[in-house]
């Protein structure tokens, strides 16, 4: 039962503790070789409070809630590859950030900035500006106005660049760390939906789907998880078939037996972002089994899982991997939809984007974004077949797991659906 993993739950203090520690080594470890990477000597990272760019809050130290008033990041790669960190910013941040700012001696905040990018003089500085990613375009348009108001004698105008490859990998980057971790959270969100998908929580002909949603809500909240989404509940059933994948409380409400269950739910836990669709059956009397041709439909959803996995390979692109993908589940006769997205500090997190449910062709910009090592991904992907149990009708098997690309090798951060719930 869910509630056995309670006690895995830590307590806030003990969570700051861990992700502040997990900050430490990724200022540390993993900045300096993405700065290399995408070729910055300096990163500026500009935030004002509550209206925080979507790559700074992954940047400070926990308990932080918000951006304090303006905040400033500045991080300097320097000639033996150590990146130097600084804070032009109000409020001091000891052992992540050195302030480099006096508000007393110094009053304007961005005439400290200058100095401080006039003392290092950076070749190439990075700039959180993207017409692609919205992960990568967090500097506002008064901020910008600020930042170049700076470059008063042309000095600096060609040496800002985009940042957005950077933003996205600082953000897509799993440590080591994080993927030991990573594989117990995602075994949380799979007790919540094995409980929620049984006798405990559905009495058919009572309970309705919307039931089934908040009982995910209010368990979700009393365990100290907050869910990124409000999740969802569907039935099929031979009265009530699919509709359309963008549709939320269509047809029946009231769960009955022979219907086929779907959830879609997700939290956050420790930063990080679970995502995860599954099935389940409601068994008519004397049934001790779902038909045989909803078994079927599962196992061909856990084909196309495993086509996709298989096309899932370092410095392939999204769009790439999407067309391999459709290729080679259409050649086994498999009806598909596929549009995985990457996880991590964002359930719809940075990286690279694997079709789209509206857009099985090619997704311009983020769909040409090449896949990295360590950097996990939601398996999110649909399959249609026909139901000889429900005279011909088609049944969607829409299903979503979390999986990690380490080491150049995709695998499950905690199995996979491969047997409809039963319930009753």
């Amino acid at each position: 039962m869910l509630e056995a993993y309670r006690h895995k739950i830590l307590s806030l203090r003990q969570q700051a503790d861990v992700r502040n520690e997990w900050l430490k080594y990724r200022l540390d470890h993993v900045l300096p070789e993405l700065m290399k990477r995408e070729g910055f000597d300096m990163w500026l990272v500009i935030a004002r409070e509550y209206n925080e760019d979507p790559v700074i809050m992954t940047l400070l130290p926990q308990p932080a809630m918000s951006a304090r008033r303006r905040t400033i990041l500045v991080f300097y790669r320097q000639p033996d590859g150590v990146v130097e960190r600084l804070t032009v910013s109000r409020y001091d941040m000891p052992g992540f950030y050195q302030s480099v700012w006096n508000p007393d001696d110094e009053p304007d905040q961005y005439d400290a900035l200058a100095r401080v990018i006039q003392e290092r003089n950076p070749h190439t500085i990075g700039i959180n500006i993207s017409d692609t990613f919205a992960f990568g375009d967090g500097l506002t348009h008064s901020q910008h106005t600020y930042l170049f108001a700076l470059d008063k004698n042309g000095d600096l105008r060609h040496k800002m660049k985009s940042a957005e490859r950077l933003a996205v990998a600082w953000l897509e980057t799993r440590t080591p760390a994080e993927i030991m971790v990573y594989p117990g959270i995602v075994e949380i969100g799979h007790a919540l939906i094995a409980e929620a998908f049984s006798t405990r929580v559905i009495q058919p002909g009572i309970t309705t789907t919307d039931d089934v949603v908040w009982w995910m809500r209010e368990k979700m909240q009393s365990m100290g998880l907050a869910a990124w989404f409000q999740p969802t509940v569907e039935i099929q059933a031979q009265d009530n078939p699919f509709t359309a994948i963008n549709i939320k409380d269509a047809g029946r409400k009231v769960i009955l037996p022979g219907d086929l269950l779907h959830c879609d739910v997700g939290f956050y836990y420790l930063g990080l972002a679970t995502d995860q669709q599954q099935h389940a059956y409601v068994l008519k009397a004397g049934e001790k089994d779902a038909p045989q041709g909803l078994k079927d439909a599962l196992a061909e959803g856990n084909r196309l899982q495993d086509i996709l996995m298989h096309n899932m390979r370092i410095g392939r692109t999204g769009n790439e991997i999407l067309a391999d993908t459709l290729a080679h589940a259409k050649a086994e006769g498999i009806n598909p939809c596929v549009y995985s997205h990457p996880l991590g500090y964002h359930g719809h997190a940075a990286g690279p984007t694997i079709g789209l449910w509206d857009n099985q062709v090619r997704v311009g910009g983020s769909g040409d974004y090449e896949v990295h090592d360590n950097t996990a991904y939601s398996i999110e992907l649909n399959i249609i077949k026909p139901v000889a149990e429900w005279g011909g009708q088609e049944v969607r098997i829409m299903l979503e797991e979390d999986a990690v690309l380490q080491n150049g090798v995709m695998r499950w951060l905690h199995g996979r659906q491969t047997a409809l719930h039963l319930i009753g």
